[in-house]
């Protein structure tokens, strides 16, 4: 067969040659280009195999850590159970100043006139609180209330009190005897009114004419005492003389100052403390004009029923005003024995105080008096409820745990050897998380020994 290509340089056809050439060429050509690949692939492949896992990768690596126990301490301590109240500090008195017209008062209306003092301001013993009318409304120190005006010649527990109160101003009552108002009770009240710039009201507004006219009675009957001749005339002549100046000495008893009901109020003790004022100067005056809180401050807590069981009276208490950190201690003085609802004792449920829905009032005694600063300011109560008798075994509660056969035990754990020991104990006292425990075996638990008291996430049990 002749070729139609040019012979080449030894006589065969080129064309032939160029082909077997050119065809290997082009054969290495894609033998490269698959090795070529196949790096590539490959190289792609451990790249890709750095970012995609198969299932069971993802899910180990999505899965929860290996477990943890956790551990806690054994400790020698005093355990102490506690119940947290939320309390009212409160003055234990409290009066409401409303007007009351004195009876001898001639007055179209009862206006209030002056106004010493504003909400928040403290009140000394035997001041002045209020103006009406021009008559003062003042203090005095006592726990019986005002119920009638104190007039000369009364006898009674009440004067007792006003002669005391006067007494402790510098003010005494003389030589009268004790509840008594004589002579030198009204001499006391006279000196009282004339310190705080007032005129003190009559007993009776027609008492001095009375005297006046028993004294010109006296000097009549005297004269005709005198004037009379012996014998019968003058025996009833000093009859009638004798009766002339027993009346004078009744009118003279029965004249003179008076303390009115109107014008004094009596506080348990002082400083006492002006709460809320109600009034302004030159406005009529209406109920409710002042509230006034005396006596030693006290604290009233609200106790739910679920723990109205753990508190008793003579409890210690420890008292926290959160606003101030003020803190101070005392003791439970009473709790209520039906739940109180809309400020009342329920009086509802059985005899034992079902709960009715509201809490129990727990009154609290500070062992010292509490400043004034604190009145009416919320405090929170934290009582001791329960206590250990000095430092035992503890451990919180939840590392103590019941078998099957309803014995307890805590586990003990050794961190070096990861080894789990099962102690039985007995258990104790508990409060704030802890509980007292006693092995069954002395020395099986020691304090600073590690119990469990759980796993982290990711435990088999």
């Amino acid at each position: 067969m002749v070729s139609d290509q040019p012979p080449g340089p030894e006589g065969k056809p080129a064309g032939r040659r160029a082909w077997t050439r050119g065809g290997l060429s082009g054969r290495r050509r894609v033998l490269l280009a698959v090795v070529a690949g196949a790096v590539l692939l490959s190289a792609g492949g451990m790249t890709a195999a750095a970012f995609i896992k198969s299932p069971a990768d993802q899910a180990r690596s999505a899965g929860p850590p290996p477990a943890d126990v956790l551990t806690a301490p054994v400790e020698h301590r005093v355990i102490k159970d506690s119940v947290v109240l939320r309390g009212q500090v409160s003055a234990d008195q409290t009066v409401e100043i409303s007007p009351v017209a004195a009876g001898t008062q001639d007055t179209a209306r009862v206006v209030v006139t002056k106004l010493p003092y504003r909400a928040g301001d403290t009140l000394a013993g035997g001041k002045v609180v209020v103006e009406m009318s021009g008559r003062p409304v003042f203090a005095l120190t006592g726990r019986l209330p005002v119920y009638r005006d104190l007039k000369p010649g009364a006898d009674g527990e009440d004067v007792a009190q006003a002669q005391r109160a006067l007494g402790r101003l510098g003010y005494p009552a003389g030589g009268d005897r004790k509840g008594h108002f004589g002579a030198g009770t009204k001499r006391a009240v006279d000196r009282y009114y004339a310190s705080i710039g007032y005129e003190p009201l009559p007993a009776d507004p027609e008492g001095g004419a009375e005297v006046a006219a028993a004294q010109d009675a006296v000097t009549e009957a005297h004269r005709a005492w005198q004037d009379a001749a012996g014998g019968r005339r003058k025996t009833r002549a000093a009859e009638d003389l004798g009766k002339a100046r027993r009346a004078l000495a009744a009118a003279e008893a029965a004249n003179g100052p008076m303390l009115p009901a109107s014008e004094v109020v009596f506080l348990r003790g002082f400083p006492a403390r002006v709460e809320k004022v109600n009034a302004t100067v030159g406005t009529e005056a209406k109920e409710k004009l002042l509230t006034v809180s005396a006596g030693s401050l006290v604290v009233d807590g609200d106790l739910d029923a679920a723990r109205k069981d753990l508190v008793r009276v003579g409890q210690r208490v420890e008292i926290l005003a959160e606003a101030t950190g003020d803190s101070a201690r005392g003791a439970v003085a009473s709790v209520s024995e039906a739940p109180v609802q809309g400020g009342e004792e329920s009086t509802d449920g059985d005899a034992g105080g079902a709960d009715t829905g509201g809490e129990y009032v727990v009154k609290v005694s500070p062992d010292k008096p509490l400043p004034g600063e604190l009145a009416g300011q919320d405090v929170r109560l934290t009582v001791a409820a329960g206590a250990s008798k000095g430092k035992v075994l503890a451990v919180p509660l939840s590392a103590v745990s019941a078998g099957a056969d309803g014995r307890t035990a805590v586990t003990v754990y050794d961190s070096g050897s990861e080894d789990r020991r099962r102690v039985e104990v007995t258990t104790g006292t508990s409060g704030n998380g802890f509980v007292a425990i006693r092995p069954r075996t002395d020395g099986s638990v020691r304090a600073g020994d590690q119990v469990v008291v759980g796993k982290r996430q990711g435990g088999d049990g």
